[in-house]
C-alpha cells in the first residue's frame, strides 16, 4: 500500500517538474501551489527530486561546453589575423570617401538647387490649381454681390444655393470659403428683410389705390351695364358675356351686332381704362413669395401676407361716420371694398398657394356681414329718397362687379330689399310733402277751360271722360279742382320712382308688379289718405271746400282702374294673374270721402250753432214782433246757399247733410226754449219762436235738396211743433186725455218737456201779471194750470218710476 502511493507521488513530481521546464515563468505559480496541496512531506520529495533534475542538467550542460570548446577557441585565432588587414582597408576606404565627398561637394549643390526649382514649379501649379477651383467661387461670390446691388434676390439666392452646395465644398478648406459660407446666412436675413419691407410698401400701396381700382372696376362694369342694355334694345338676339374688370390689362373679346362707330367708342373706352397693374406693382409680392419659398420658410410668408390682409379687410370695412350724408361717401366706401377683393383675387390667381379659395371665401363672408351690416344701419339714416336710390344703384355695380370674380352677392340683394321698404318710406315722406302743398295751393273749385287745348291738357293728365260736359261749349268747367289731375300725375310719379328702385334688381316682372302695387297702395291708403284726413281737419276748411273734397276723391276713385293699367302696362303682369295685389285706393278715397261727409255734418252744425248764438230773444215780450227773427232768416238763407253747393255731391250726401242741418236746428232750438239758465218765458216769445219754427217748416216742405219724399223733411221740427202748438191753442185736456195713445195729436210732446217750459210761463204769470186778465175775468184758468202742472209733475213721476 506504502508502495504504491510512493509510486504514485514520484510520478506526479515528475509530472510537476515537465510542467516547470515547458511552461512559461509568469505561469508557475500554480504549478508550484500544487506541490504545497499534496501528502505532508511532499514538498521535501518535491525538492530532492529537483535538485536530482537540477544536477542532470548541470552536468549535460558541462558535455556540450565541453563539445564545442575548440571550435570558438579556432574562430578567434582567425579574427586576430584578419585585423590588420580590417584596419589597412579602412584606411583605404576613409581615403575614397574624401575624395568623393570633394568631388560631388558641386554636384550636391547643383542638385540642391534643382531640387528647390523643381519644389518651387510643384508649389506654382498647386497654387494655380487651387486657384483655379477657387476662381469660380470667387465669380460666383462677386456675382452675388452684383445681384444684391441690383435688388434681384431671387437669382441671388439661387447663386446662394450653388455657392452652397457645388462651388465652396470644393475649396472649403480655405479660410475665405469659411468666411463666406458663414456670411451667406445672414445675406439670406438680409435678403428676407428686405423683400418684407418690400412687401409692407406693397401692402401700403394698394392700401393706398384700392379706392381707385375699385372705381374703375365699377365704371367698368356700369359701361358693360349700359353697353347690355343697348344690346337688349337692339334684340340682336347675341348672347352677353358678363362684364369682367380685367386686372391684367386684357379685357374680355365680345362679338355683337352693333355699329361700328359704338364699337370705335367701346375700343377708346377701353384704352382709357386704367388696370391694377396700372397702379399698382404685384412684383413685390411675387418675388417676396418666391424668396420665402426658396429659403424653405413659404409657410411662415403666407400666415403673414393673409394676417395682414385680414387687419387690411377690417381697415377697409370701417366707414366713416357721416358717410351717409352723401353718396360719394357709399362710393368711396365701396370702391375700396372692391379694389381691396380684386387685388385679392388678381393674387390667387396669379400665385400658387398663397391664397386658397377657401381663405378667400372666408374673408368675403366676413367682409360680406360687415358691409351688409354697415350698409343697412347707415342707410337707416337717409331721408334723401334720391340718395337712397343713388345708394341702391352702387350696391347693383358693387354686387355685379364682385359677381363678375365668383364672389357670392345673394345676401347684397337681400339687403336691397331691406333697403327697398325704407326707400318707399322716403318716398311716402317726400310725396306726403308734395301731397300737402298741393291741397294747400288748390282754391277746391272746378277747373275751368277756356280752349280745347287746356281741356285736353287737363284730360291728357288725368283720365275724365263725360258726355254731358264733353257737348258742352266753351268755356266750361270741369267738376273736380286742380288738385285731382295733379294728385292722378304725382301717383304716377312715384310709381315711377318706386319702378327705378326695382329695376336690376335680378326679380322677375311679377314680382316687380307685386312691390309696386303693394307700395302704390301704402301711398294710397297711408300717406294719401292721411293728407286727406289732416285737410278735412283743418279748421281753414269750410263747407264748400269739404263739398268739392267729396267730388275729388270720387273722381280719384273712378281713376284707380286706370292706375292699375298704367302698372300693368310697365310690368305687362296680367291683373287676372292668381297672386296679383290689387290697389286699395277704393277704399282710401272712400273712407276720405265719409270722412269730409262727417266733417261737412260737424261744420254745417257748428254753423248753425253760430247763428243761433246770435239770438236775441226777449223771453218777456208781451206779444211777437209779427215777423221771424233776423238770425234765422240769415241762418236759412245761407243753409239754401250753402245747400245749392250740395248739387254736385251725390245725392244721399246731400240728402244726409240737409236732414243733419235740420235735426240739430230743431234740436238748438229746443234747447234753447228748454234752457235751465232761462228762468220765464211770456207767451208773446212763444209765440215769437213760434213764428221762427214755422219759417223753418217752410225752408223744410221749399226741398232745399231735391229727394226728399214727401214731408220727411218737415219731420225734424215736428217735436217743436206739437210743443208749440200745445201751448199756443193751450189744448191741455186733449194732450193730458189722449196721453200715451198712438193717435195722439201731440205724441212728441214729452210730459217734463212741456211742464218745463210751463214751468217758466208760470213764473212769468205770477211776476210779470201775464195772467192777470184770467185772475180778473176767469180764476179758474190759474186753478186749470196748477192742475196741469200737477197732473205733468205725476205723469213725470209714473215715467221715472216705470224706468
Amino acid at each position: 500500500m506504502a508502495e504504491n502511493e510512493s509510486v504514485e507521488c514520484i510520478t506526479e513530481h515528475e509530472r510537476i517538474l515537465q510542467e516547470i521546464e515547458s511552461t512559461d515563468t509568469a505561469c508557475v505559480g500554480p504549478t508550484l501551489r500544487s506541490v504545497y496541496d499534496d501528502q505532508p512531506n511532499a514538498h521535501k520529495r518535491f525538492m530532492e527530486k529537483l535538485e536530482v533534475r537540477i544536477r542532470n542538467h548541470d552536468r549535460e550542460i558541462e558535455k556540450m561546453c565541453n563539445f564545442h570548446h575548440q571550435g570558438f577557441v579556432d574562430a578567434i585565432t582567425e579574427l586576430l589575423k584578419v585585423r590588420a588587414d580590417a584596419e589597412k582597408l579602412m584606411g583605404q576606404v576613409t581615403d575614397t570617401n574624401r575624395r568623393l565627398q570633394d568631388a560631388g561637394r558641386e554636384v550636391t549643390a547643383q542638385t540642391e538647387e534643382v531640387i528647390r526649382c523643381r519644389i518651387q514649379q510643384r508649389n506654382m501649379a498647386t497654387t494655380v490649381e487651387r486657384l483655379q477651383l477657387c476662381l469660380p467661387v470667387l465669380e460666383m461670390y462677386s456675382k452675388l454681390k452684383e445681384q444684391l446691388e441690383s435688388k434681384r434676390y431671387y437669382a441671388a439666392l439661387k447663386t446662394m444655393e450653388q455657392l452652397e452646395k457645388v462651388y465652396i465644398p470644393r475649396v472649403s478648406r480655405y479660410r475665405f470659403c469659411q468666411i463666406m459660407a458663414e456670411n451667406l446666412p445672414k445675406l439670406r436675413e438680409d435678403i428676407k428683410d428686405i423683400s418684407m419691407s418690400d412687401l409692407k410698401d406693397f401692402l401700403e400701396s394698394i392700401r393706398k389705390h384700392s379706392d381707385k381700382i375699385g372705381e374703375t372696376a365699377m365704371k367698368q362694369a356700369q359701361q358693360h351695364r349700359t353697353f347690355n342694355s343697348v344690346i337688349q334694345k337692339q334684340d340682336s338676339g347675341v348672347g352677353y358675356t358678363k362684364p369682367v374688370y380685367s386686372l391684367n390689362g386684357r379685357a374680355p373679346t365680345q362679338h355683337n351686332g352693333l355699329a361700328a362707330e359704338e364699337g370705335v367708342e367701346e375700343d377708346q373706352s377701353e384704352e382709357e381704362v386704367l388696370t391694377a397693374q396700372d397702379l399698382v406693382d404685384f412684383s413685390p409680392v411675387y418675388r417676396c413669395l418666391h424668396i420665402y419659398t426658396v429659403l424653405g420658410d413659404r409657410e411662415t410668408f403666407e400666415n403673414y401676407y393673409r394676417k395682414q390682409r385680414k387687419k387690411q379687410a377690417r381697415l377697409v370695412l370701417q366707414p366713416q361716420s357721416n358717410m351717409h350724408e352723401t353718396v360719394e361717401g357709399y362710393r368711396r366706401y365701396l370702391n375700396q371694398i372692391v379694389g381691396f377683393f380684386l387685388v385679392e383675387d388678381h393674387v390667387l390667381h396669379s400665385t400658387q398657394g398663397l391664397l386658397t379659395r377657401a381663405f378667400s371665401d372666408e374673408l368675403w363672408n366676413m367682409a360680406l356681414s360687415k358691409i351688409t351690416a354697415v350698409l343697412r344701419t347707415h342707410s337707416s339714416y337717409c331721408s334723401d329718397p334720391d340718395l337712397v336710390l343713388e345708394l341702391k344703384n352702387l350696391i347693383v355695380i358693387f354686387a355685379d362687379t364682385l359677381q363678375g370674380y365668383g364672389y357670392p352677392v345673394n345676401r347684397l340683394f337681400d339687403l336691397l330689399f331691406e333697403i327697398r321698404d325704407q326707400y318707399n318710406e322716403t318716398l311716402l315722406k317726400k310725396w306726403a310733402v308734395v301731397f300737402r302743398e298741393i291741397f294747400e295751393l288748390d282754391n277746391y273749385s272746378p277747373i275751368p277751360v277756356e280752349t280745347e287745348e287746356e281741356y285736353k291738357s287737363v284730360v291728357n293728365r288725368f283720365p275724365f271722360h263725360d258726355a254731358e260736359i264733353e257737348k258742352q261749349a266753351f268755356p266750361k268747367k270741369l267738376p273736380m279742382s286742380q288738385s285731382v289731375p295733379q294728385i292722378y300725375v304725382q301717383v304716377k310719379e312715384f310709381i315711377y320712382a318706386s319702378l327705378k328702385f326695382s329695376e336690376s334688381l335680378h326679380r322677375s316682372w311679377t314680382e316687380i308688379d307685386d312691390m309696386l302695387r303693394k307700395s302704390t297702395n301704402l301711398l294710397l291708403t297711408r300717406t294719401l289718405s292721411g293728407c286727406l284726413q289732416n285737410l278735412i281737419k283743418k279748421p281753414h276748411i269750410g263747407l264748400t271746400e269739404l263739398v268739392q273734397i267729396i267730388i275729388n276723391t270720387t273722381h280719384l276713385e273712378q281713376a284707380c282702374k286706370y292706375l292699375e293699367d298704367f302698372i300693368t302696362n310697365i310690368t305687362n303682369v296680367s291683373p287676372e294673374t292668381v297672386h296679383t295685389t290689387r290697389l286699395y285706393g277704393l277704399s282710401t278715397f272712400k273712407d276720405a270721402r265719409h270722412a269730409a261727409e262727417g266733417e261737412i255734418y260737424t261744420k254745417l252744425n257748428q254753423k248753425i250753432d253760430e247763428f243761433i248764438q246770435l239770438a236775441d230773444y226777449d223771453w218777456g215780450m208781451p206779444e211777437s214782433d209779427g215777423q221771424a227773427s233776423g238770425y234765422l232768416m240769415d241762418l236759412i238763407n245761407f243753409l239754401r246757399s250753402t245747400f245749392q253747393v250740395f248739387t254736385h255731391l251725390p245725392g244721399k250726401v246731400a240728402q244726409t247733410a240737409c236732414m243733419s242741418a235740420c235735426k240739430h236746428l230743431s234740436t238748438s232750438l229746443m234747447q234753447m226754449l228748454l234752457d235751465s239758465e232761462l228762468k220765464q218765458i211770456s207767451m208773446g216769445a212763444v209765440q215769437q219762436f213760434n213764428l221762427d219754427v214755422i219759417q223753418c217748416e217752410l225752408f223744410a216742405s221749399s226741398e232745399p235738396v231735391p229727394g226728399f219724399q214727401g214731408d220727411t223733411l218737415q219731420l225734424a221740427f215736428i217735436d217743436l211743433r206739437q210743443l208749440l202748438d200745445l201751448f199756443m191753442v193751450w189744448d191741455w185736456s186733449t194732450y193730458l186725455a189722449d196721453y200715451g195713445q198712438s193717435t195722439s195729436k201731440y205724441l212728441r210732446v214729452n210730459p217734463s218737456t212741456a211742464l218745463a217750459l210751463l214751468e217758466k210761463m208760470k213764473d212769468t204769470s205770477k211776476k210779470n201779471n201775464i195772467f192777470s186778465q184770467f185772475r180778473k175775468n176767469d180764476r179758474d184758468k190759474q186753478k186749470l194750470i196748477e192742475t196741469v202742472v200737477k197732473q205733468l209733475r205725476s205723469l213725470v213721476n209714473g215715467m221715472s218710476q216705470h224706468s
